[in-house]
């Protein structure tokens, strides 16, 4: 067996290329948003000024259990209004203006989605957190969350996507 078949000498060639225009990659970045914790970025690099940005990994988990525990009593439990009252916060009407409570369209979209779908179950697949952010990834969608100090929930953000019969490369789509 030949072992330097021109086949082989390319994918190898590649594959270095690749690596090094990773790094290289890293270190441009990394180099264009210094930190103010000796040049070590986060994840995602959240507020690190912010008053709520929490960095303990118990403060992170009670981060992710409060937003895993907020979808689960909103959309399994259906129960919107506990969901708010146990893991929603304050500051969330300064960002909702329009909204009596700041929570009034969450809990009418829940109660309206679980009505009309019955069989509705929130999946949460992963669950990322860093600073004051948590972000979830579940059935085809993406929710970020931003708490408070108090890991109370005051801002949210989705992205949605429909599930396909078929996934392109043959792999589960979550």
């Amino acid at each position: 067996m030949k072992i330097f078949t021109p086949m082989r000498v390319v994918t190898f060639i590649a594959a270095l290329f690749a690596a090094l225009s990773l790094g290289l990659g890293v270190a441009v970045a990394a180099s264009n948003h210094p930190a103010d914790d000796g040049g070590v970025l986060g994840v995602f690099n959240g507020d690190q000024g912010s008053k709520a940005c929490v960095h303990s990994r118990p403060l992170l988990e009670r981060n992710e259990r409060n937003v895993i525990n907020y979808y689960r009593i909103a959309f399994n439990d259906k129960n919107p209004q506990l969901a708010v009252q146990l893991y929603g916060g304050a500051e969330y009407i300064q960002h909702n203006p329009l909204a009596a409570n700041g929570f009034d369209a969450f809990i009418q979209f829940v109660t309206s989605f679980t009505t009309a779908f019955p069989d509705t179950h929130v999946d949460i697949r992963r669950v990322f957190a860093d600073c004051d952010f948590v972000i979830t990834l579940g059935s085809k969608g993406v929710d970020i969350f931003r708490l408070d100090a108090n890991g109370k929930i005051v801002e949210h953000w989705d992205v949605l996507a429909q599930l396909s019969a078929t996934s392109a490369n043959g792999n589960p789509e979550v």
